[in-house]
């Protein structure tokens, strides 16, 4: 099994010691009670893993020696959900979910249809969901965390996608009348990969047509409707399989 990662902003070359501390510390520290001699491996966050050891422990804090650091590869083709905003209490599951499925980017939208509104609160709303990717992104031993935009409007999300589609990739508004499935899209072959999750009340028809005449296609996923807090997850689950990110 792969040491534990941790994230940390500057680790030291080789030999050097490196000290985890603050959040992260404190989680190591406190509650997971890591020891000395424990094996850890120490991420920024941006791809740079380095593997090392602890040497001593601390409230709240480890220092560990670092032995070899590495960059790990970016899976291809590189996957961004637009998720539409879902109820308070399955927002962050959302996020939790996609991270742990591969999300390389995630952007908050404000569908027309959605029940929860960040008109006000956007600023409190995002540091929400990147504080989610961390925290699942550190579960699931990732060497990247996912990047978390500020939130779009449909505006917005239209330019991503005419965008996307100009570099030669492919996006895709997942919705149960959709004309087309997943499976037939040109994933494998895309540049990059924009998924389209609706919110609880579906995607209203304006955003529809406004996403298709953008290039996106809408497709149904599977046979099931899903949650907005899980169809991200299916899908990327999905993507794994049908492109190389497996």
């Amino acid at each position: 099994m792969a040491a534990t990662v941790f994230y940390l902003d500057e680790i030291p070359e080789p030999g050097g010691v490196a000290v985890l501390d603050g959040p992260e510390g404190r989680h190591a520290a406190t509650v997971r009670r890591i020891r000395v001699g424990e094996p850890i491996t120490l991420s920024d966050g941006a791809g740079l893993l380095a593997e090392s050891e602890v040497i001593a422990t601390g409230k709240d804090r480890l220092d560990l020696r670092v032995s070899n650091r590495v960059v790990a590869e970016r899976v291809t083709p590189p996957v961004t959900i637009v998720q539409a905003l879902p109820k308070s209490d399955r927002s962050e599951l959302a996020v939790e979910l996609m991270t742990e499925a591969g999300a390389d980017t995630i952007v908050p939208w404000q569908a027309a249809r959605c029940v929860a509104d960040w008109e006000r609160k956007a600023d409190k709303g995002v540091e929400k969901w990147r504080a989610a990717a961390r925290a699942a992104a550190r579960q699931s031993r990732r060497p990247y965390i996912p990047g978390v935009t500020g939130l779009h409007r449909t505006a917005d999300v239209v330019t991503l996608i005419r965008a996307t589609v100009a570099d030669g990739g492919t996006a895709a508004a997942l919705h149960e009348s959709g004309a087309g499935r997943f499976t037939d899209l040109p994933l494998a072959t895309a540049a990059g990969i924009v998924l389209i999750v609706g919110p609880e009340g579906g995607l209203d028809d304006s955003e529809i047509t406004a996403f298709g005449e953008a290039g996106a296609h809408a497709v149904l996923l599977g046979p099931t409707v899903l949650r907005t807090s899980t169809a991200a997850a299916v899908a990327l689950g999905a993507l794994g399989a049908l492109t190389a990110r497996w």
